[in-house]
């Protein structure tokens, strides 16, 4: 179910604020890092690559391609979390960046499977699109998606994150998701 107000009964029993716990916000972005280091290390045995063999105006023109791919996964990210919000809820989500982390969040209150989904669906739809890219255009362009990918996956980590600590909430649990801060509620003692 999904609550665009909180239910008479519900308590908040716990958050996670990425901006202001420093140990989830260590925990989550070192885990990042770990897992865009072996990803890169995976791609390099399965696609090995030189850097300079192409001319100077062709990295340039790539670096460029790339930034601009980088930015569109992002606001594709957050959008894929918005529109499940929205379809879910009825409610507008709000979008942003915080110098850290672009986010998505509502007012609504997410029941554990709705929010879950909400949480991994990008991962896995996008990475599955990225997967895809990567395997059937041209090796050219290979580690253009793969680098992606890698964002995708690694960029993830804050959303398994969460999703991990769900199973350890009450059945009941309901998740209010304001971008980078969310918050858990329930009306278990």
């Amino acid at each position: 179910m999904t609550y665009t107000t909180l239910p008479d009964g519900y308590r908040q029993i716990g958050e996670v604020d990425l901006m202001r716990d420093r140990r989830a916000m260590l925990l989550v972005n070192i885990s990042a890092l770990i897992i865009a280091a072996v990803l890169f290390l995976l791609g390099l045995i399965v696609h090995p690559f030189r850097l300079f063999s192409d001319s100077f105006s062709s990295l340039l023109i790539r670096l460029i391609l790339f930034y601009a791919g980088a930015l569109l996964y992002l606001v594709l990210h957050e959008l894929v979390h918005g529109v499940l919000m929205r379809y879910y809820s009825g409610l507008r989500p709000h979008y942003g960046f915080n110098g850290i982390y672009a986010y998505a969040g509502s007012e609504a209150y997410f029941d554990r499977n709705r929010y879950r989904i909400i949480a991994l669906a990008p991962v896995v739809l996008l990475g599955t699109i990225l997967l895809l890219l990567c395997i059937v255009l041209p090796d050219t362009l290979f580690w253009y998606f793969y680098l992606i990918q890698i964002m995708n996956l690694s960029g993830a980590a804050g959303d398994l994150y969460v999703s991990l600590l769900l199973k350890k909430l009450p059945d009941d649990l309901l998740v209010q998701d304001s971008g980078v801060a969310m918050k858990f509620y329930s009306c278990t003692p």
